[in-house]
């Protein structure tokens, strides 16, 4: 576990400044595009666990956005989510994802989603995410898509 910046070249030979603590949110207010039966997991008019999901990858990606050497990105590699409270439409919900571990190519974070408008309660959590995003290089990674 590492708990301080990493700004070296890794053992894979990725150069990376990514720093634990590192952290970003994104808002989201609820559409009907958004809702488990617009994403056809569920027949309920509420926030889907698929766009919970992307909420927290994209929360994750900013966070590290300009910490990578050109011509690197992060990948997802696994997500453990739980979704733990319905948000209907109109809900504004707020997901943040904070850097916890940097072990070689795989970064880690720890994402927590909130309802922050249009809710019962402010600040009410909805779901929380472990997420594990691996390092790659772009062009060597997409040469093994075909």
């Amino acid at each position: 576990m590492v708990d301080a910046v990493i700004s070296q070249t890794n053992a894979y030979g990725i150069a990376v400044s990514i720093t634990v603590g590192l952290k970003a949110s994104i808002d989201l207010t609820v559409s009907e595009n958004d809702t488990a039966i617009a994403l056809r997991s569920g027949e309920v008019p509420v926030l889907g666990t698929p766009r919970l999901a992307s909420l927290f990858e994209e929360a994750s990606v900013t966070a590290i956005s300009g910490h990578l050497e050109p011509g690197y990105t992060s990948v997802g590699m696994r997500i453990h989510l739980d979704h733990f409270a319905p948000s209907g439409v109109g809900t504004k919900i707020s997901a943040t994802a904070e850097v916890q571990e940097v072990d070689g190519r795989r970064v880690t974070f720890r994402a927590q989603a909130k309802c922050v408008d249009n809710c019962e309660e402010n600040e009410t959590v909805i779901g929380s995410a472990i997420i594990i995003r691996v390092l790659v290089n772009t062009e060597r990674f997409l040469e093994r898509v075909d």
